[in-house]
């Protein structure tokens, strides 16, 4: 299975590109996040990569932060998402606004990205509300694989969604204090509520 490439960046335009390594062309499906980090055509370019394959086919997907591809796995594992669907979503949206989106249960903002349903948007919700934050998996925030406590990676949601360390920290600790069975996910969406009362 391909972990990654490492090579010179043949080609590129929106939702792919050509990594030629060693003189061989891998052709790496991209989101729009991914094609604005690429460097110019001629130079050298690494991309994560999610191997793709069936019965039928193969086909890479790549990644320019790890942060994305462990929020692109997320995004298939819920039912009627597939990598094609999963890169669309992360091209329609940024992941931040796509993060609280699915904390806050916003199935019109999620319904607004091209190819999601009202249905969709809404298993969306129910199967990653929980597993979004999951603290025993790569962190779609800080793109780190080691586990973390479920304060850090609340606080490291926070952050992500445009809050102050300082102001994060706070928030996480009087919420966790008055309810230490909460899952991150609760956490992060008790802050977002309060900070738009």
């Amino acid at each position: 299975m391909i972990a990654y490439l490492n090579g010179t960046l043949a080609t590129k335009k929106e939702q792919e590109c050509i990594i030629d390594v060693s003189g061989v062309g891998y052709r790496v499906e991209i989101s729009t996040q991914t094609l604005e980090t690429l460097p110019d055509t001629g130079k050298e370019a690494r991309l994560l990569v999610y191997h793709h394959f069936t019965e039928s086919e193969q086909r890479l997907f790549g990644f320019a932060s790890q942060k994305e591809k462990n929020l692109f796995e997320r995004l298939i594992t819920v039912k009627g998402i597939g990598p094609k669907l999963a890169l669309t979503i992360l091209s329609g949206m940024q992941a931040s606004v796509l993060m609280e989106a699915i904390v806050m249960q916003d199935t019109s903002t999620l319904s607004g990205i091209s190819g999601i349903g009202k249905k969709t948007a809404q298993r969306m919700v129910l199967e990653l509300k929980d597993k979004l934050f999951d603290e025993s998996q790569p962190s779609v925030v800080t793109g780190d694989d080691s586990t973390r406590s479920k304060r850090e990676e609340a606080v490291s949601a926070l952050e992500a969604l445009g809050f102050s360390k300082r102001e994060s920290g706070q928030m996480v600790n009087q919420i966790a204090g008055k309810n230490p069975k909460a899952t991150v996910s609760e956490i992060v969406k008790q802050a977002l509520a309060q900070s738009k009362r």
